[in-house]
């Protein structure tokens, strides 16, 4: 059974309207794995490992980086200098003993440390020899 034409018409119908374009679809078993491969929760994914825990740095370690360094500002008044790079020194020592125990970040701050405090130690003792020496030597002028 066909229908008439609509009225005013010459019975000519419209050709019908084109399907919609879809995405193109590789065929199954095509080896297509999409483009979903760093999200974590497609199938196409890596697995992801856990990053290792930090190691915590040894607080001795900076403490003694801090009052060597300040040691060696200090050195401007003779026995300040001295007295922050021997407490600098000793606390990098006592920093690396436990770092050697506990397995802590912070050997090169804490070795760093020792060197520079033993240097201004060094440096503050030669200038107060120096300056003894220099006020021995002097004449009485009385």
């Amino acid at each position: 059974m066909s229908y008439p034409p609509p009225p005013g018409s010459d019975g000519v119908y419209p050709p019908p309207p084109d399907p919609p374009v879809q995405a193109y679809q590789p065929p199954p078993g095509y080896g297509y794995q999409g483009y979903d491969y760093g999200n974590p929760g497609s199938p196409y994914s890596q697995p992801v490992y856990p990053y290792a825990p930090a190691r915590p740095t040894e607080g001795l370690a900076i403490a003694s980086l801090v009052v060597s360094c300040a040691g060696v500002l200090g050195l401007c008044a003779w026995t300040v200098g001295g007295v922050l790079g021997l407490v600098g020194a000793i606390l990098g020592h006592v920093a690396r003993r436990r770092i050697r125990q506990t397995g802590a970040n912070g050997a090169g701050m804490a070795l760093a440390g020792i060197i520079v405090g033993w240097v201004c130690t060094a440096i503050a003792v030669l200038g107060v020899a120096f300056l003894v020496a220099f006020v021995i030597m002097q004449p009485d002028t009385y």
